[in-house]
């Protein structure tokens, strides 16, 4: 795997306007490579099957206040912006709030394609939880789409992650636990 020390240095994929982004380990914070003992090594694809939720999109024209309802509507923190089938960008309350609400612009009188996040960064299916984690971290992004060739697979977000990584930790636990207790299958 490829890789690159900054969003803007990632590898593009033109036509759905899309960035892949793979963490330089270099770049990571000194504090995260001193306690980076505890690797996740599960596939995305993994969590994305664990999640079993919708695909929640808008399209590019559609107003703010229409694809905060959304948000609302359907209780998530992002929403995909598609236009013909293609991933264009994305919107998430970060962005009504820093490019709306502080400049004191009209959701109602703006457009989602004046404010969204484009290009995107995403992972594919193969992409591991630990992959994730970094790249949300060094860019600073609580949403990441999981993207295969064209199609868009989901969006995982930073509590998917977490509410994953809490779910193997208690299966492991009850796994040590049965086996301490000498309840643990032969």
């Amino acid at each position: 795997m490829g890789t690159a020390s900054s969003v803007s240095a990632a590898t593009g994929n033109s036509e759905c306007g899309c960035e892949l982004y793979i963490p330089d380990a270099s770049a990571e914070p000194a504090a995260w490579n001193m306690v980076h003992a505890v690797k996740f090594t599960d596939k995305i694809s993994s969590v994305l099957n664990f999640k079993q939720s919708g695909l929640w999109w808008v399209e590019p024209d559609v107003s703010v206040y229409e694809a905060i309802e959304r948000m609302a509507d359907k209780g998530v923190g992002a929403l995909l912006v598609m236009s013909g089938g293609k991933l264009v960008g994305i919107i998430s309350e970060r962005d009504y709030a820093r490019k709306v609400i502080l400049k004191g612009r009209s959701s109602k009188d703006t457009a989602v394609k004046e404010i969204m996040t484009s290009p995107v960064i995403y992972v594919t299916p193969n992409s591991t939880l630990d992959d994730c984690m970094a790249i949300m971290t060094n860019s600073r992004i609580r949403h990441l789409p999981v993207i295969e060739g064209d199609k868009v697979l989901g969006l995982i977000s930073i509590r998917d992650l977490v509410s994953w990584i809490i779910s193997e930790q208690e299966h492991t636990i009850r796994h040590l636990e049965s086996y301490i207790t000498g309840k643990y299958p032969a």
